[in-house]
């Protein structure tokens, strides 16, 4: 048989740890190492410029985490200030109203640090010194400095926002005391506009107008409660009888004069609000105005009140004498120069309501406008449940009953008070200023003939509460003002172009994007800090094995 010439195949040696030591080195120049890498030189390129990559991304990612969060705790969600100071018919009150702007347009205020103060007398007292009249704002505005961080004076609104007792006056005179006012608010260090101080909507003639005051009452009262921005059925109406005019306003379905209407937009829900203001019908005019009338004998609920030089008072406690000394009595709030007869009082309550009751018949004849009448016939239908403020929560909390009196349980309270003794009341209210308790025999007497003798609520009608504050949040018209002013501009409060653009949608999409950005930031970082691996094949060892690559 022919031997082939053909060559075997050569076998490579299986690698063995009894090699020689030549052979074993010999085999290190050809692989570098005794591990051979997997990973070819553009393939490592590759990883290289991964992971820078991946490093740049990462720091891009915590510098927008970084951002958001700073945009969260630092922008419009810082604590802010604003002042408003209420000039009313009795004195002047300053409320210093501590708040953040959420990422939403609805204010929340720090309860721990609002404030407020007042001083008497109202601006209206400086009819015959107008120019004097910003000097009462002085010592106001020193307990605002004292509330509010100085670093924040110059950021702070502050604006002075009168009432009825100036639109009692001539307009001239009203200019005149604005601008005293302005003078000293221009120095105050607090930001402020020549506009900002006015008196708010309402003129003395407008017997019957809509007014501001009210509305913001009731943005108040339905701040308080939880009900702005909700459904408009389900807010409440509110009743506020101030020093020298009523204010009513509820949401009503039915049509109404302009002069009525106002409509009022909170984020997507439109209110369309009854508004009235009744000038001359607050408790402290209305008193005084009982007296002249009853004191000219014009005004006379049953029989004969004036009896030659002395008329009889029926909401006056009996047993109290007053001479001819209109001084008094607040005067200064109706202009008047009625020089009073003598009086003797005879405390009845019945006859007191229905004094007051002719009162608010006789007022109403004033109002200039053919709708606009003061009596349930005129008002829309009183739907929901309402809050009566002010002086309603004054009279009923002296008489010592609950936020939810019944009318009955009023009549109650007012016979016997106004029955009472004048010398025993004064010793069993010595704290009580002479004057103001004088008030409360008429006072019950005229809630009474207001809310069931003029507006149909019945004796047992349990819809209607009287309240100044709904927790620790005060039901202030200047509460009102102050939210409505806020939440009608949000861009002003919010720098961020996407709260501006979004408004009330900005909180979700906010959080939705920090979250995003925190989750990529977290991968992001996690990926970077995760060791780079490449599988090599371990000559000595026979096997592939995982090694570490250096960043």
């Amino acid at each position: 048989m022919r031997r082939s010439n053909a060559r075997p195949p050569a076998v490579e040696p299986e690698p063995s740890h009894t090699m020689s030591a030549s052979k074993h080195h010999q085999l290190r120049p050809s692989s570098v190492s005794s591990r051979v890498s997997f990973l070819s030189p553009s393939n490592s390129k590759h990883h290289r410029r991964v992971d820078g990559g991946g490093r740049r991304c990462a720091v891009i990612a915590l510098a927008a985490a970084f951002l958001c969060l700073f945009i969260v705790t630092r922008g419009p969600d810082s604590r802010k200030y604003a002042i408003i100071l209420d000039g009313g018919s009795t004195g002047t009150r300053i409320h210093v109203f501590a708040y953040r702007i959420g990422w939403g347009s609805m204010p929340t205020l720090d309860l721990g640090l609002t404030a407020s103060m007042k001083v008497s007398p109202g601006l209206s007292s400086y009819a015959a010194d107008p120019e004097n009249a910003g000097q009462s704002l002085v010592e106001l505005l020193e307990f605002a400095k004292e509330r509010v961080p100085g670093e924040l004076w110059e950021d702070t609104e502050v604006r002075l926002m009168a009432t009825a007792g100036l639109r009692l006056l001539d307009e001239a005179v009203v200019e005149r005391i604005l601008e005293s006012c302005r003078k000293v608010l221009w120095s105050s260090g607090f930001q402020f506009q020549h506009d900002w101080a006015a008196v708010i909507s309402g003129r003395a003639e407008d017997l019957c107008a809509s007014s501001d005051e009210g509305i913001y009452a009731w943005v108040a009262a339905n701040y308080a409660l939880g009900s702005l921005g909700g459904e408009p059925k389900k807010t409440t109406g509110i009743f506020e009888l101030g020093g020298a005019s009523i204010q009513a306003t509820f949401v009503s379905s039915e049509p109404l004069a302009p002069v009525l209407s106002h409509v009022l937009q909170f984020g997507k829900i439109t209110y369309n609000l009854y508004s009235d203001s009744f000038l001359y019908l607050g408790q402290n005019v209305a008193y005084d105005s009982l007296h002249n009338l009853l004191s000219s004998g014009d005004l006379r609920s049953s029989g004969a009140f004036i009896q030659e030089e002395t008329y009889i008072d029926p909401c006056i406690p009996r047993g109290y004498m007053r001479g001819g000394e209109p001084g008094k009595l607040s005067t200064s709030l109706l202009n008047s120069k009625t020089t009073y007869r003598s009086s003797r009082a005879i405390g009845n309550f019945s006859e007191c309501r229905l004094a007051a009751l002719k009162l608010l018949e006789k007022e109403k004849e004033k109002c200039l406008s053919q709708v606009c009448h003061f009596r349930l016939t005129s008002m829309p239908k009183l739907q929901g449940r309402f809050l009566a403020t002010e002086n309603f929560f004054h009279t009923s909390k002296f008489l010592g009953l609950g936020p939810t009196p019944l009318l009955s349980e009023l009549i109650m309270a007012g016979e016997q008070f106004c029955g009472e003794d004048w010398l025993r009341l004064k010793r069993k209210y010595d704290t009580y200023d002479e004057e103001d308790l004088l008030r409360f025999c008429f006072s019950t007497a005229y809630i009474v003939a207001l809310l069931h003798d003029t507006l149909g609520f019945a004796m047992d009608d349990g819809r209607v509460a009287f309240a100044n504050q709904v927790g620790n949040i005060p039901l202030d018209w200047a509460l009102g003002a102050f939210i409505t002013q806020k939440t009608s501009r949000p861009s002003a409060e919010i720098s961020d172009w996407i709260f501006a653009v979004l408004g009330d949608e900005a909180s979700a999409f906010l959080y939705l994007f920090v979250s995003i950005m925190l989750i990529f930031t977290a991968l992001s970082v996690l990926k970077w800090m995760k060791p780079k691996l490449k599988i090599i094949y371990d000559l000595e060892r026979g096997r592939y094995i995982l090694t570490p690559v250096n960043r």
